[in-house]
């Protein structure tokens, strides 16, 4: 089945957790030994807000005496300052693999959501960053052509410090993060790329998920993105 045009992103909300349960199910039948492969979710620090500004509740402590303080080791001590925050799993699912209880890759397939505005645009970016940043092989796949102008990849090259020709949405990306290396007086990683872009009405390719340096397995994402279009009744 060829790639839909979603422009008109009726339908996405469908094909999205279908084509994850397929891109699990994929990696499960063949990943080696000792990985595993489940739909998890990303931490992440969200303050309650509301016309803009942040709705918490904070509470402002005078400094405590110093004997007070150190009176007894059972002693309840009063914060110096408490707000209201809350830390929930991100509701953007993804698919990770492990290693004896280690995250060592993860598939990314972007939403709407992901790149609507500037913040989201901003958070997602550093949380694809922030895989690599960790040692984390990651496959991003976004096949929604808005907004224009606006590319992930290209966000993460420029990041890394490369320039790179432009690889606009739809698309899909695998990096492998590889040896540490110096870089100056610092001590950086070989990132390995590889970046295709889709194109509408094609099917789409098969992409290489590296589980280390010298593995990888071959993601066929044009049969996985068939079977969950044709569950949301695409085809």
């Amino acid at each position: 089945m060829p790639l839909h045009d979603w422009t008109d992103e009726r339908g996405w909300d469908s094909v999205h957790p279908l084509w994850l349960t397929y891109l699990l199910e994929y990696v499960q039948e063949r990943l080696p030994e000792g990985y595993k492969a489940f739909l998890g979710g990303v931490p992440s620090l969200s303050v309650d807000a509301g016309s803009g500004k942040p709705d918490v509740s904070v509470r402002q402590w005078g400094q405590q005496p110093l004997a007070e303080v150190g009176a007894s080791s059972t002693s309840v001590f009063e914060p110096d300052l408490e707000a209201s925050v809350s830390i929930r799993l991100d509701p953007q699912r993804a698919v990770h693999i492990d290693y004896h209880g280690q995250l060592i890759a993860a598939i990314e397939v972007v939403s709407p959501r992901n790149k609507d505005r500037g913040d989201a645009k901003e958070t997602y970016s550093n949380r694809y960053l922030g895989y690599l940043r960790l040692g984390v092989h990651l496959m991003l796949i976004d096949v929604l052509p808005r907004p224009k102008g606006f590319s992930f990849s290209d966000v993460i090259t420029s990041s890394l410090g490369l320039n790179l020709p432009p690889l606009p949405p739809p698309f899909a990306a695998a990096y492998r993060v590889g040896e540490v290396v110096p870089v100056g007086d610092d001590m950086g990683s070989i990132v390995g790329f590889w970046r295709r872009p889709l194109q509408i009405g094609q099917p789409l390719p098969k992409l290489p998920l590296p589980l280390s340096v010298h593995r990888a397995i071959e993601i066929d994402l044009e049969a996985t993105y068939q079977r969950a279009a044709r569950r949301a009744y695409l085809d």
